[in-house]
């Protein structure tokens, strides 16, 4: 009998496990607006039914970004959404322009995709997705205090 795909997990990483996957309510994910901000470059922000608002930058996106390849680079590299990627030391860094979409549009009723202006446009941000990685300062610390680390 192989062993491959067994987890043998601690009482705390149970517990922390099971508070990243605990169930939102629909209205947690159930955006009342939706604003991209391109024009002024900011980012995303969304007021959900539930009342709580969330907002996040275009570069904390572009690095969330949630599709299989990203998120097994990030996977790879140890680093959480949203992280930047660890900039190589050089004697003369190379401006890279900050991460911008060059266009957003919905999924059905569930997410929001963005089409990078690094050509990257393979991303769906679900709705749930986001609310779960909310950046507020509220969500930041309840995250922290679950994971145990800052977000």
């Amino acid at each position: 009998m192989s062993h491959e795909g067994i987890r043998i997990l601690s009482e705390e990483e149970q517990a922390r496990e099971s508070a990243e996957n605990r169930p939102l309510s629909r209205s947690a994910i159930t955006p009342e607006k939706v604003r991209v901000l391109l024009t002024e470059g900011k980012g995303l922000e969304i007021d959900w039914a539930d009342g709580h608002r969330s907002a996040w930058s275009f570069a904390w996106l572009r690095e969330a970004c949630p599709c299989a390849t990203c998120v097994e680079q990030r996977k790879i590299e140890g680093r959480r959404p949203g992280q930047p990627k660890p900039k190589p030391a050089q004697l003369l860094p190379m401006y890279s322009p900050p991460a911008k979409p060059s266009s957003a549009h919905g999924v059905g009723r569930y997410a929001i995709e963005f089409a990078w202006t690094d050509g990257h446009r393979s991303g769906i941000y679900s709705w749930e997705y986001l609310r779960r990685n909310c950046r507020c300062s509220e969500c930041r610390f309840a995250n922290a205090e679950t994971k145990g680390s800052p977000n």
